[in-house]
């Protein structure tokens, strides 16, 4: 197993990215493959003990994808940038996974001008995976594509199961539709027709549907799989994380609040820290972008350490489950028109 690491993306590069290599090198049996300007990134391996690891290797790229670059344009300009390179590089067949902190939008435009969707998919979508108290839930699309067409909400929901069965481990993923309602009429056009589409989908054992679910439900274990536009998806996501830090920032007041609070929070210190890990996206390491035909992953803009570190081994679970394998063989299951290019 090979994976490509984006050295200079992110708010933390080159230092964070070559540390959480680092100790993912010494941890995982896989080769891992900095990409960025060699100087820096050598400089930092030799900070973080990593200067004499046989599994990491070094390649030279001589520029910087940044957030004021146009995404949509910044690897074709920047040919020789680090993500780029990386990306040039898993496309080749040179790694198994890449992965990046850098821009969304500059790394989802990259993925599918260098590396190509599956042949197939209209759209590549964001699959994060939140907590729910079992496995994980997969919120799929958060924020590649804002206006989407019912296909790609059924694209979206085949991916989305293929990834929790694969990755998280979830034999029958359950799959259900962001709406504004849980009946069967609710929602605009969009909904209605995505909603007969998974409805058929089901019907024929292709996945399991279990209906429109509202946004209160996404954290109950009530499904597997939320899909989503990319714009109502990217809200929800956006919303979750603040109302975590809002929660955390409030319990934190009140067991500050008096001497008899403090003691009381000494006594379930263990048990906060638990809930505010399990809420922490360095835990999960990144966002798969599903319907790439090589898996690509999107670790968090202010990733430190052990957000890189997570992201490696997510990054070798989704090229050992062949996410993209699956997508190809059922694709033709996933197609209810050919009046869009591939």
């Amino acid at each position: 197993m090979r994976i490509i690491l984006d050295a200079m993306g992110g708010d933390n590069a080159p230092q964070a990215i070559v540390q959480g290599a680092v100790d993912a090198a010494k941890a995982f049996d896989t080769d891992i493959v900095l990409v960025g300007k060699q100087d820096e990134v050598r400089a930092c391996l030799r900070e973080c003990g990593g200067e004499g690891l046989s599994n990491i290797t070094v390649v030279n790229a001589t520029e910087v994808v940044t957030m004021e670059d146009d995404p949509t344009r910044a690897c074709a300009r920047k040919k020789d940038s680090s993500m780029a390179v990386a990306l040039r590089m898993v496309r080749d067949g040179e790694g198994d996974a890449m992965i990046s902190a850098g821009s969304t939008g500059a790394l989802l435009s990259g993925a599918t001008l260098i590396v190509k969707r599956v042949k197939g998919i209209r759209r590549a979508a964001m699959g994060p995976v939140l907590p729910n108290g079992k496995s994980g839930i997969v919120l799929i699309d958060c924020g590649a594509t804002a206006d989407c067409t019912p296909e790609y909400l059924l694209q979206f929901a085949f991916m989305g199961s293929f990834y929790a069965k694969k990755v998280l481990g979830i034999e029958t993923p359950r799959v259900a539709l962001l709406n504004v309602g849980t009946e069967d009429t609710k929602g605009g056009e969009l909904q209605k027709t995505a909603f007969a589409l998974l409805k058929a989908a089901s019907d024929e054992g292709r996945i399991c549907f279990v209906g429109n679910a509202e946004g209160s439900d996404l954290l109950t274990g009530k499904m597997d799989v939320l899909v989503a536009d990319g714009f109502a998806g990217n809200v929800m996501l956006k919303t979750v994380e603040g109302a975590a830090k809002f929660m955390f920032g409030q319990l934190k007041n009140v067991f500050y609040k008096s001497t008899k609070n403090k003691l009381a929070a000494l006594a379930v210190k263990g048990d906060l820290k638990g809930m505010k890990a399990m809420l922490d996206p360095s835990e999960v390491g990144g966002t798969a972008m599903l319907g790439i035909a090589k898996p690509v992953i999107k670790a968090h803009g202010s990733s430190d350490a052990r957000a890189v570190f997570n992201a490696v081994r997510q990054a070798i679970a989704c090229a050992q489950a062949d996410i993209a394998g699956s997508i190809a063989a059922n694709i033709d299951h996933m197609k209810i028109n050919t009046s869009e290019g591939d």
